[in-house]
């Protein structure tokens, strides 16, 4: 007989300790597991080595608020969070439930049995086990390949080229000529970290301008709140200046985005000096927020620009030759190095098909429900972050919501919930609802939102917070029996 367990989370990095906290901790009732398809926990903050890697929103709201960061880092490497990570879940026993190289290939619900039949593979062999209830935290994006366009003759070129998310380890930057194709959080992040490590000069070359802001490494009113109160008492004080800041600086950029990129125009100008083109290099043809918008720590990346030890071409590639990259300007840009930084690959539910009752489940065809469940699925749910604030602030409410529905369902013998979403309802943008390339190219998969509550994801921390602790008997979410 297969192996039967309550609650199957797929996925140990950010969310998926997150939920293994919420749906599992104290709970010794339940029967639990997280499949983790690669060795390691830590998801995104494990599988990204390249040089500089690190977080892009502040780590007071991208940790957990049952584990607060207490690094000095407000701005942290991804080694750090990695350790933060792994360190949460030796604290609280979550490591004791994952289970490593478990990689799900599929989940079929059966209404007959109320569970999912959910097949995987180990160390190359392929497997079986129920659940009644499947968690997904496994993110969005292709862990196994990132984007990866091709350019003409580039078979022509004699140097090195390699895609960020797979940075082999000792690759040597010390005194070579780089080229970073790319404009978005990895390749801002890269040029200073190559500078820092000896590269002789980096180029940054980008179709288009992403916009990008510098803050502090450090958070100076943080250390000033843990140097006077009591953790109790800073650590959510900390957090929730963080939140109101960023619900802040968003609500305005929605309101008055042309105040807002002369505001940054304003800093990149007095970081750069007047002689930098700025219209050219750092203004983007799109508002602010209509893609993410990238932090760069102690303006790390404007300090190599204004240096001149790293530029920015913007313009399009024409091709490869022996030596570099060509321009369309005719512009030959020599490089030892070629980094693509050129964006992911959607791949939801960590690449696994699911079914009910052997019909397959499309979830570019599903509504999500308090961005959290799709509509119409039974006893699902799916971990999706924001896009204008820390991943596991959205996490951890959905982890909250999940773990309410299950108490609900053991306490009055519920076998089934289900999200029904009602006819009449006007299907509108997918759940990620930024411009960014590697949205638009696979934007399909992605499950839609409707255009009020429940189904509309609203990227307002407090705003969701409020909603997702209101009684769940709301006429959409139904608990039954078999």
């Amino acid at each position: 007989m297969s192996e039967h367990l309550d609650v199957l989370i797929v996925g140990a990095g950010l969310s998926g300790i997150d939920a293994g906290y919420r749906v599992g901790h104290e709970r010794a009732d339940r029967r639990w597991a997280i499949f983790e398809a690669r060795d390691a926990i830590g998801g995104t903050w494990d599988l990204f080595r390249y040089p500089g890697v690190r977080s892009d929103s502040d780590m007071t709201t991208l940790g957990f608020p049952f584990h607060p960061w207490r690094g000095e880092k407000a701005i942290a490497d991804g080694a750090d969070i990695r350790d933060y990570i792994r360190d949460t879940a030796r604290t609280f026993g979550i490591d004791r439930h994952i289970r490593f190289r478990h990689r799900v290939l599929a989940a079929d619900w059966s209404s007959r049995d109320a569970r999912w039949t959910v097949t995987y593979e180990v160390d190359g062999q392929t497997a079986h086990l129920t659940c009644s209830f499947l968690y997904l935290c496994s993110g969005y994006y292709d862990y196994r390949q990132g984007h990866a366009p091709t350019w003409p003759r580039q078979s022509d070129y004699r140097g090195t080229i390699v895609h960020p998310q797979h940075w082999p380890e000792g690759l040597p930057v010390a005194g070579q000529r780089i080229v970073v194709i790319g404009s978005g959080a990895t390749a801002v992040t890269l040029v200073p970290a190559l500078i820092d490590r000896g590269a002789a000069h980096v180029t940054m070359v980008q179709r288009s301008p992403t916009y990008i802001v510098s803050m502090p490494a450090r958070d100076r009113i943080a250390a000033t709140l843990r140097r006077h109160l009591p953790a109790a008492l800073a650590e959510p004080a900390i957090r929730w200046k963080n939140i109101g800041y960023g619900i802040a600086t968003y609500s305005l950029a929605q309101r008055r985005p042309t105040f807002v990129k002369r505001q940054i125009a304003r800093q990149q100008r007095a970081e750069l000096g007047e002689g930098f083109d700025i219209a050219t290099h750092l203004t983007p043809r799109y508002d602010p927020w209509d893609q993410r918008l990238c932090l760069v720590p102690d303006s790390d990346l404007f300090r190599v620009l204004r240096d001149g030890s790293a530029t920015i071409a913007t313009g399009h590639i024409a091709h490869f030759d022996r030596d570099g990259v060509v321009l369309t300007t005719g512009e030959t840009l020599q490089a030892d190095l070629v980094v693509t930084a050129t964006g992911l690959t959607l791949r939801l539910m960590g690449g696994a098909t699911l079914s009910i009752d052997g019909t397959p489940i499309d979830p570019g065809q599903h509504m999500l429900y308090r961005g959290a469940m799709l509509a119409d699925v039974p006893n699902l749910a799916f971990a999706m972050g924001y896009t204008n604030a820390s991943w596991t602030l959205k996490c951890d409410l959905t982890a909250r919501f999940v773990s309410r529905v299950l108490d609900r369902m053991a306490a009055d013998g519920s076998e089934i919930v289900v999200a029904a979403a009602p006819p009449a309802e006007v299907v509108d943008t997918p759940v990620l609802d930024l411009s960014s390339g590697y949205i638009r190219r696979d934007q399909a998969l992605l499950p839609r939102q409707g255009r009020r509550a429940p189904w509309r994801t609203h990227q307002n921390y407090v705003r969701d917070a409020l909603t997702m602790r209101r009684r769940l008997d709301d006429g959409v979410l139904r608990f039954t029996r078999r």
